[in-house]
């Protein structure tokens, strides 16, 4: 038996978080969603985007953070994924401790480019 994802619309959604539906559309605006959308444009939630409201929620109301922080807070929590390659991949080791300082400088330019994200967003 196929077991099918729970879907939730906006006015289920917001219920479920204890707020109205302009706050759900104006978080996906402020925080860069991207909403699941029919043929005719209804907007449809899964259980990720649950807990990613709820998080927001959490952020906003019970903790206090603005907008900004919550953005912030957000990218914070982001978990880099990983990738390596399998054993059957032939592939020429790079000095370790290069590949240590390309990696710490770019490490660097992400941050300074999610900054300058931060701002860009402030000032629209």
């Amino acid at each position: 038996m196929k077991m099918e994802k729970r879907r939730f619309r906006i006015g289920q959604l917001a219920k479920h978080l204890g707020v109205e539906k302009f706050v759900i559309r104006f978080w996906e605006k402020e925080f860069n969603l991207v909403t699941h959308r029919s043929s005719g444009g209804q907007r449809f939630y899964d259980e990720k985007d649950l807990e990613q409201f709820k998080k927001i929620r959490e952020l906003l109301y019970e903790r206090g953070f603005t907008i900004a922080g919550a953005q912030k807070q957000l990218e914070k929590d982001l978990v880099p994924i990983t990738v390596r390659p399998s054993i059957k991949t032939n592939i020429i080791t790079p000095d370790k401790q290069n590949v240590s300082k390309e990696q710490k400088e770019l490490e660097s330019q992400l941050r300074n480019l999610q900054k300058q994200l931060v701002k860009l967003r402030e000032l629209l």
